[in-house]
């Protein structure tokens, strides 16, 4: 099941992408209708906001005052923290249960204001955030709604801003057209991105760029550093319940600003000791976070030539995502693999000579190989001149991994 989370800032249009979603085939969750469920009268949740905010939250009906707790929390950042500490456990709980209950094969969409700021994105595949600038939500808001400017600009204040959305979304949407434009950017993501991620993660199936070398290798892309850093935070929290010990690192050419690169986020996975990457629970968090084990892959090139295979012994595993490729190394902490793949990002980063002559070899390879893969291999002569002369660059500026 592909775990899709919308977000947006009030009034920004996250609610028509969540439900156009919802009639493309998607099974929707809707976190603020699942936060009135948990206020209702008699539920206990109601009662805790009674104690917290007093009597004048409550009307004589018994149901909560939405106006009356608003004016409390929505100026007061400190109240709005103990109503999330209130309403937070219930609504996951809540939430947890309703999606629990999709079945194979739809998309599961979360669709919540918060998601950023509670930090639940982690947990979803694949997070959508949806933007208009602030005056055109306030505008809506009052004209559409009805609601007062200053609350709109009080619950505005309140989120998280639209830079704190993008550094964690997969996606942006753009709702400052027309709705009809809205719509064909969903249908466009549906179909382009969505279902093929949800068929591929069904079957277990990584996502490959074509076997070409002159179209996988690109110049440096501004967006490689955002994309690893959220892969990163996303298999930390995978593994985190798993309670193997784990350090989750962007390597690799996308690590190294300025460098051209295959289109690949290439992240290595520390563990203690690498029979933990073959443990059932292990390899089922990888899988549900949607990396899939590649079996015939099991080592890197040693480096010196002789060196002990044993020191270069990996787990190697593919992203399901179509619209970001991943590649995921498990290797041991303190192994020779997993020094060498933080070393050579280290070496390369503060090296810009280096890292220029491993342009020009690229390129001159490029110009040699038509497919990736004999790309790939023809790099490996170049490689163990460049292991000893990063291992001196080491010992000279006495580099440790971190």
């Amino acid at each position: 099941m592909l775990r899709v989370g919308v977000t947006g800032g009030i009034g920004s249009g996250k609610s028509t992408v969540a439900r156009r979603l919802g009639e493309l085939g998607a099974h929707v969750v809707d976190a603020d209708a699942v936060a009135r469920e948990v206020v209702e009268a008699g539920e206990p949740t109601l009662l805790l906001i009674r104690e917290r905010f007093g009597d004048g939250v409550v009307r004589d009906d018994g149901t909560l005052d939405r106006a009356a707790l608003a004016a409390i929390v929505f100026p007061d950042g400190e109240a709005l923290d103990a109503l999330d500490a209130i309403t937070g456990p219930a609504i996951a709980e809540r939430v947890a249960r309703q999606r629990g209950r999709v079945p194979a094969g739809v998309v599961s969409v979360y669709d919540m204001p918060l998601l950023v700021e509670r930090g639940l994105w982690v947990h979803e595949h694949l997070s959508i955030a949806v933007e208009a600038d602030v005056e055109t939500r306030v505008r809506r808001l009052v004209e559409q709604r009805g609601l007062a400017e200053g609350d709109v600009r009080h619950r505005i204040a309140a989120q998280a801003t639209d830079e704190q959305r993008r550094a964690v979304s997969d996606v942006v949407l753009d709702n400052s057209g027309s709705p009809a434009e809205l719509v064909s950017a969903v249908d466009a993501l549906w179909r382009d991105r969505l279902l093929p991620y949800e068929a591929n993660l069904a079957a277990g199936i990584r996502s490959r760029r074509p076997d070409r070398a002159s179209d996988c290798v690109v110049e440096p892309r501004p967006d490689w550093e955002a994309r690893a850093e959220r892969v990163v935070a996303r298999l930390a929290a995978a593994l985190e319940p798993t309670g193997v010990d784990t350090e989750v690192s962007h390597i690799g050419s996308t690590s190294v600003p300025g460098l051209l690169a295959k289109d690949v986020i290439d992240v290595q996975v520390g563990v203690r000791r690498l029979a933990d990457a073959d443990r059932d629970d292990v390899r089922a968090a990888l899988a549900d976070a949607g990396y899939v084990f590649s079996d015939g892959n099991h080592s890197d090139t040693p480096h010196p030539k002789g060196a002990d295979p044993g020191g270069w012994a990996k787990r190697f595993l593919g992203g399901c995502d179509p619209g970001n490729h991943v590649h995921v190394h498990v290797r041991e902490h303190g192994s020779a693999g997993w020094r060498f793949a933080l070393l050579f990002r280290d070496w390369l980063r503060h090296e810009s000579h280096e890292r220029d002559a491993y342009a020009a070899e690229k390129r001159r390879l490029l110009a040699e190989h038509e497919t990736t893969s004999d790309y790939v291999a023809a790099k490996e002569a170049w490689f163990e001149g460049a292991w000893q002369r990063a291992n001196r660059w080491a010992e000279r500026t006495d580099w440790r991994p971190r």
